[in-house]
């Protein structure tokens, strides 16, 4: 964002800036991701794989947000190609229920993933989650259990949620939580540059990418 600003600086100045500043984030992480004994596991798709398109892999976990008293969990269904968030949903549950809504509401507004990648949470491998992605013909793939750098760009993303936005602020309720992490999360789409994504921004490069396909 500072070089899209005329501002001539590299990340290692400003992660040495940081430092000298004390900006970091000090949080608690609970596991969100037990499975569920009995529930069908589905092999992992994405090894030697190459992503080159927009929804070729969705992927979808759940974070913890902390609030003044209390806590809700954030559940998230990205675009693995471009970074971006296709649907989200907050819960004070961890029922698979908050999952389903995120997933069905990615389907209805972008289309459907070849592939679909989760953890083995039993959220993700119970039978009324499967059921919405084989209804609609999509490989279910899931990381293997404790396999964290399965799905490390998506942990990214939550850092970039929670050091960007969750951290500064302390919710008062779920609807003042929800308001701001949907306020944060549409920034996150528009207009905040990714290194890996060559400083293009989710939006830039899930759209713009499309659009390069329609056109061929």
């Amino acid at each position: 964002m500072l070089c899209r600003e005329g501002i001539q600086i590299g990340r290692r100045r400003v992660t040495t800036m940081m430092k000298r500043m004390g900006i970091e984030a000090i949080y608690r992480r609970p596991n969100t991701s037990k499975p569920m004994p009995g529930h069908k596991i589905y092999p992992y798709l994405l090894r030697g794989l190459k992503v080159e398109c927009p929804n070729q892999v969705w992927a979808m976990d759940i974070t913890y947000i902390p609030m003044v008293r209390g806590f809700v969990y954030l559940a998230a269904v990205v675009d693995w190609f471009s970074r971006r968030v296709l649907a989200w949903q907050l819960s004070i549950t961890m029922e698979a229920g908050f999952c389903i809504e995120a997933v069905e509401e990615a389907l209805a507004q972008h289309g459907k993933p070849e592939i679909f990648n989760t953890d083995q949470g039993s959220q993700f491998t119970s039978a009324g989650f499967t059921g919405v992605l084989t209804g609609n013909a999509v490989a279910i793939s899931m990381d293997g259990k404790g396999a964290w750098r399965d799905n490390v760009f998506i942990e990214r993303i939550w850092r970039s949620v929670k050091y960007e936005e969750v951290y500064l602020h302390a919710y008062d309720s779920v609807g003042e939580a929800r308001a701001s992490i949907g306020r944060y999360l549409d920034f996150y789409n528009r207009r905040r540059p990714h290194s890996s994504l060559d400083r293009q921004t989710p939006d830039e490069a899930y759209f713009g990418h499309l659009s390069q396909s329609a056109a061929a």
